[in-house]
C-alpha cells in the first residue's frame, strides 16, 4: 500500500505520552510538514509556536484546563512533552481551514516518524487573553492572530489504537 495512504489510515489520536522529549530533528520534521500544507491563495498565513520549555508548557496546561473546565489534576495535553500551537492571521477568511491543514500535515508527519499526536482545542480562547498575546509580542510577532489548535506530540506510552470501522453512507458519487 502507498505509504501516505497507509499513514492516513493508521494515524490515531494518542492520549498517553512518555515524558521523554523527541529529538530536535523529529520535531523539526513535524513542523516542516506543517509548512508544506496548502493555504488559500498560497498566502501561507499560519504560524506555529513550538513549546518545549516546561514552564511555558505548564502555562498552557493551566490555561487550557481553566478554559475547558477540567479538574486541577488533569493534563489536557496527556503528558505530551511538545505542544505546537497553530495560529492564523485573523484577517484571513481561510484562517481555520489553513490552520486545520497545517495540523493535519503535522499529525501525519508525527505518525510517520513513530511519534504520537493529538489535536487539542482551546487555542483560540488562550490567545484572546492578554498574557498569551504577550507571548507573541515577546517573540516580535506582529499583527492579530487567532489560535487554531494545539498539536501535542511525543513518544506514545500506549499501543497504537486500532482502526475503527468507517461509517456507511458518507460518500455519494454524481456521474
Amino acid at each position: 500500500m502507498n505509504e501516505v495512504l497507509k499513514a492516513i489510515k493508521e494515524r490515531r489520536s494518542i492520549r498517553k505520552f512518555k515524558s521523554e522529549m523527541p529529538s530536535k530533528e523529529e520535531i523539526e520534521k513535524v513542523v516542516e510538514a506543517g509548512l508544506y500544507a496548502p493555504s488559500g491563495s498560497n498566502k501561507q498565513g499560519v504560524i506555529s509556536l513550538v513549546i518545549t520549555n516546561k514552564e511555558l508548557r505548564e502555562k498552557f496546561v493551566v490555561a487550557n484546563r481553566e478554559i475547558g473546565g477540567y479538574s486541577s489534576d488533569k493534563d489536557p495535553f496527556y503528558g505530551a512533552p511538545v505542544i505546537i500551537v497553530v495560529l492564523a492571521k485573523k484577517e484571513s477568511n481561510n484562517r481555520q481551514y489553513d490552520g486545520a491543514l497545517v495540523m493535519g500535515n503535522m499529525m501525519l508527519a508525527a505518525h510517520s516518524l513513530g511519534l504520537g499526536s493529538i489535536w487539542i482545542n482551546r487555542a483560540r480562547e488562550e490567545f484572546e487573553r492578554e498574557d498569551f498575546k504577550q507571548i507573541l509580542k515577546d517573540l516580535q510577532i506582529e499583527g492579530e492572530w487567532e489560535g487554531v489548535g494545539h498539536c501535542a506530540i511525543g513518544y506514545m506510552d500506549c499501543e497504537l489504537p486500532g482502526i475503527p470501522p468507517r461509517k456507511e453512507n458518507r460518500v455519494y458519487y454524481i456521474d
